[in-house]
């Protein structure tokens, strides 16, 4: 599969050139043009692999973070016996990064990051809990694993960042994290006063090594500028 990312990093879109047989599968919504003879197939986001109880927990799932972030949780899958052209883009205005995946190092993708993956790349819902639900992405992320390759959007530039002992991040700049990295999520500061009226909220702090993936962007920093204006 041959991939261009063109216009960025401000207005990144993806086009890739699939050759007969070869299969991406994206974000639900992402396709700007496709050739005629790409055929396309939607999916519940829960994995290839994935048992009647793994695709009833993320049906559910599904529910909760259309309540909660108002994405879907569906993915499309595109492929065609002679191949073809197709352009995704992401929703917000950004940057786009390749990442070439191993099967040793998984990802956790914040899920509005997910644009596409292919070769033999799966994604499926990793719950979160509370922690996830607190830190505002959401109750889960989206687990990539797998070889082949993942690309990701953000909400302005991406900058990679290495953990090697301990890091904290507003969540509201998280694109996504190595899977061997453990998190917590907790205020911004000591207090209640800190919590509420600092405008920094909540933040991750992680621990171990690993690379974490930032956005220069913040898409609720974004909602609440909006937001006045919209009542207004």
């Amino acid at each position: 599969m041959q991939h261009t990312i063109e216009y960025g990093p401000a207005y990144a879109w993806l086009r890739v050139q699939l050759a007969p047989g070869e299969t991406i599968q994206a974000e639900a919504g992402a396709m700007v043009t496709q050739s005629p003879n790409l055929n396309m197939e939607t999916r519940l986001n829960a994995g290839r692999k994935a048992g009647f109880f793994r695709k009833i927990q993320a049906f559910f799932v599904a529910l909760m973070r259309k309540v909660f972030g108002g994405e879907t949780v569906f993915i499309n899958e595109f492929s065609g016996p002679n191949g073809g052209e197709l352009v995704l883009a992401p929703s917000l205005s950004g940057q786009i990064i390749h990442r070439r995946m191993s099967s040793s190092m998984p990802l956790l993708v914040q899920g509005g990051s997910y644009l596409a993956s292919a070769g033999q790349v799966d994604t499926k819902l990793r719950f979160a809990g509370l922690r996830g639900l607190l830190g505002g992405e959401g109750l889960f992320f989206l687990e990539s694993s797998g070889d082949g390759d993942l690309f990701i959007n953000a909400y302005g530039g991406i900058v990679e960042v290495e953990c090697n002992g301990s890091y904290v991040v507003d969540t509201g700049h998280i694109v996504a994290f190595d899977a061997s990295l453990d998190f917590k999520i907790k205020g911004a500061g000591s207090g209640l006063k800190s919590l509420f009226l600092s405008g920094e909220g909540l933040v991750m702090h992680f621990s171990g090594k690993g690379t974490i993936y930032l956005q220069s962007r913040n898409v609720g920093a974004l909602v609440g500028w909006i937001s006045p204006f919209l009542r207004g």
